[in-house]
């Protein structure tokens, strides 16, 4: 099997190089080569694969406000573009979209069918990506909505706390938005899992992959089990770093809860991104583990 991944430079497709290269002849391009900005419909056709995997995305929540043409390029046009050049070519495109897709008004997680409205320019620009996926006849597609990713590779929220917690004697930490953080190398083998099954599927119908109006194609929520805040979340990365032998400064009673309001944003957050994943593990015969397992072995790859 041929496998196109754009975005293979950020932190998911970092993951997905090492998990998908099992599956097939994998070309991986970054920004470079696989720029969201440019047309990217002859680059699909050129390199005519059987599976196209968008982990590239416009991720600059705030800058979006005041650049949403370009968050709607990135996230919205040029995934429509991969969908149609799938759609000619037969292939299967496989997309990441957000939970930021929804306004967290509702007091429990997120089903996958449920109402969308998002708060900010960048949930906009995802949604627009997920519709124009779905607008294109024919384009066997999964959709991963996830939350809160991290990985050992690039900017994000667990390497910023662990580092202010070897610096600082005292944090604030956001304490009432719910979600769960997800790991982009549970992302990647959670990613290569379900295109398996998918192929599988379809040789044992005679064909490549399933039909386009048949499962598995859709629409899925990929998180860990569990909850937590982003206060949770922070102390249980401090803690563990701690633990492991890590040069951490500041003390368990010092790492404040404060509301989300404690820091103005351009952007809106939910203030639930919890994403219900049973229709995950019901559709591809996974039991998802708990979100502390990836985090405790980010900690210990740092302190290794």
């Amino acid at each position: 099997m041929d496998i196109l991944l754009f975005g293979a430079d950020g932190q998911v497709g970092w993951e997905l190089r090492r998990a998908l290269a099992p599956l097939g002849r994998l070309s991986a391009l970054g920004h470079a080569d696989g720029d969201l900005e440019k047309p990217v419909r002859d680059t699909i056709l050129r390199h005519a694969p059987q599976l196209i995997v968008n982990a590239a995305a416009y991720t600059a929540v705030d800058k979006a406000e005041s650049e949403p043409e370009r968050a709607q390029r990135i996230n919205g046009a040029a995934v429509g573009e991969m969908a149609q050049a799938a759609a000619e070519l037969g292939a299967v495109l496989v997309h990441y979209s957000t939970d930021y897709v929804f306004d967290g008004h509702k007091a429990g997680p997120y089903q996958v069918d449920d109402a969308t409205a998002p708060l900010n320019a960048y949930g906009r620009s995802k949604l627009a990506g997920e519709a124009a996926i779905r607008a294109v006849p024919g384009c066997r597609h999964l959709v991963f909505r996830t939350s809160w990713v991290y990985a050992l590779r690039g900017r994000n929220f667990a390497h910023t706390i662990l580092q202010r917690a070897r610096t600082l004697d005292r944090l604030q930490v956001v304490a009432d938005t719910h979600g769960v953080p997800t790991s982009a190398e549970l992302i990647a083998d959670v990613t290569a899992l379900a295109v398996q099954h998918a192929r599988e599927a379809g040789r044992a119908a005679g064909d490549d992959w399933p039909d386009p109006a048949a499962a598995p194609w859709g629409t899925y929520h990929l998180v860990p089990d569990g909850q937590t805040t982003w206060h949770g979340y922070a102390t249980y990365l401090i803690e563990t770093a701690r633990a492991r032998g890590l040069p951490i400064t500041v003390a368990a009673e010092d790492i404040l809860p404060v509301p989300a309001s404690t820091f103005p944003a351009a952007a809106r957050r939910p203030l639930n991104s919890r994403l219900d994943k049973h229709l995950l593990e019901e559709c591809f015969g996974l039991r998802m583990p708990d979100w502390r397992v990836h985090a405790r072995r980010f900690v210990e790859e740092i302190a290794g």
